[in-house]
């Protein structure tokens, strides 16, 4: 296969996986945005109607919401369907957010629309991961790719674009004040949020020609009744470990972003100057991209299942290690910085990198936008609940203003992070290489062996039968897998 054919198939990978990168950017910039509207309104206006909770509470609804029903749809409807909805829910509702105003200029009223915009755009970044993700996996074992390749493009094209999304969430605020400065603030946070509209329309002109995964065209149900009870019974297992081990990941990653403004205001001595405040978030942000670039160049060496239990368990000896010598390293606060940004890579080379790849990989293509889907929105369950928890946690421990308050989340976080590599290595089975054909093979027959008409699987029914020929690229790929 030439050059161009191969720099094609990756590039169909990213295609599909880049507009999680709007995932990121939602994520980060809200936070930018809820520190520049209470520079604006006042503390005590947004802290009196809890408005930045219910901010990030609809923001994370949505994203359930959207992970779920994509899900469905991107099974049923489509892959293509999903995707371009999604990107298209995405710009529009980026573009509302930056928009939002309350009548005759209530500042509740702007809160309230912002609040339900955020929810509204958290459906379309939700759809993002049962579609693109799903899609990027499906892309990742075409021909074009290598074999010792295939966990990487997966891992650059989706958590590394959402680490990416983080990184310039935090990056636009801070080049939006240079230019706006401290009297139009108004100016900055609006831009913030209105610039998420230019990657999603982006990636939505990008995807435009894109033709359904070759995987999705012979294997899907759309036209087929989906024996939910047969595929429970097989796959519901590897669906709760990995629904589980994403639930406990996310009340350790999600939370741990509150402690970015601790190691900020311990760096700049409680500088209010918000070039040093959005400067230092786009260095802690930062902290996150050599975990998963690492990572990405690891998966296929290691395979998803040991790469996310190495990363766990480092992260976890990290998270003790920051609780034993909190003392000295609060005192060392640039040291106390790179030890906390250690920590949140070693999240990303493990589960921020393995956790897609597990959900996408370890069930058949008819319902993998289902499985992922409930996964991944059970993870929000947990980032949500964690956002929550973590606050009385470090209250009931002493408050933020003593050791023990601060170290208390880290002794949870890692003892999670071990609780989470116990059940990976227990009930998650590795992934291997060119694994999706095999399972939709044994798919089928453990299908057909309970009784299963599995005639109308796939798009096409002349795809469905070559399936089975002898004369096919894809039996050729069983026994070539076979013989190696």
């Amino acid at each position: 296969m030439s050059l161009k054919d191969r720099i094609k198939s990756v590039s169909l990978i990213f295609a599909c996986g880049t507009a999680l990168f709007s995932d990121g950017y939602a994520n980060g910039v809200i936070g930018n945005v809820v520190t520049l509207l209470t520079r604006i309104y006042g503390a005590d206006i947004l802290a009196e109607h809890n408005s930045t909770r219910v901010i990030n509470s609809l923001g994370f609804a949505g994203t359930v919401v959207g992970m779920l029903s994509f899900g469905y749809l991107s099974d049923k409807i489509g892959r293509k369907f999903g995707m371009m909805t999604a990107t298209g829910i995405v710009a529009l509702f980026s573009l509302l957010s930056a928009a939002s105003a309350g009548a005759h200029g209530s500042v509740i009223g702007l809160l309230g629309m912002l609040g339900a915009m955020r929810f509204l755009l958290g459906i379309g970044v939700g759809a993002e991961y049962p579609c693109g993700s799903v899609s990027a996996s499906e892309q990742s074992e075409e021909p074009g790719i290598s074999k010792n390749a295939q966990h990487r493009w997966f891992a650059l094209a989706t958590n590394s674009m959402i680490d990416f999304g983080f990184v310039i969430s935090a990056f636009v605020p801070l080049v939006l004040f240079w230019i706006f400065g401290n009297n139009h603030l108004r100016a900055v946070w609006r831009l913030s949020l209105g610039l998420g509209v230019v990657p999603a329309l982006l990636v939505f002109i990008w995807r435009l020609n894109m033709d359904e995964p070759v995987r999705y065209k012979r294997d899907s149900m759309k036209r087929a009744r989906v024996p939910y009870m047969l595929i429970l019974r097989r796959y519901g297992g590897s669906l709760a470990a990995i629904s589980f081990t994403w639930f406990l990941y996310d009340i350790i990653v999600y939370p741990f972003g509150l402690y970015s403004s601790t190691v900020v205001n311990g760096i700049t001595g409680g500088d209010t100057n918000l070039t040093v405040v959005l400067g230092w978030n786009v260095v802690i942000n930062l902290f996150y991209m050599p975990g998963t670039l690492g990572g990405a160049f690891i998966v296929d060496y290691l395979g998803p299942k040991y790469t996310m239990i190495t990363g766990l368990l480092l992260q976890a000896v990290i998270g003790f290690i920051m609780s034993g010598l909190y003392s000295k390293l609060a005192t060392h606060v640039g040291a106390f910085a790179v030890v906390y940004g250690i920590f949140l890579s070693f999240g990303e080379l493990g589960p921020g990198n393995c956790l897609g790849l597990l959900a996408s990989k370890s069930s058949p293509t008819a319902v993998r936008g289902q499985f992922y889907g409930i996964a991944a929105a059970v993870g929000k369950v947990g980032a949500f609940i964690g956002t929550w928890m973590f606050p009385p946690i470090i209250d009931a421990f002493g408050g933020s203003t003593t050791a023990r308050g601060n170290t208390g989340p880290f002794w949870i976080g890692s003892g999670l992070a071990v609780l989470s590599a116990i059940v990976t290595f227990f009930f998650i089975k590795p992934l291997s290489h060119d694994g999706m054909v095999e399972e939709d093979r044994k798919f089928r027959e453990y299908l057909e062996a309970n009784g299963y008409d599995t005639s109308m699987m796939g798009l096409d029914p002349a795809s469905e039968r070559s399936s089975f020929d002898g004369n096919t690229d894809e039996k050729k790929v069983d026994v070539k897998e076979e013989d190696v």
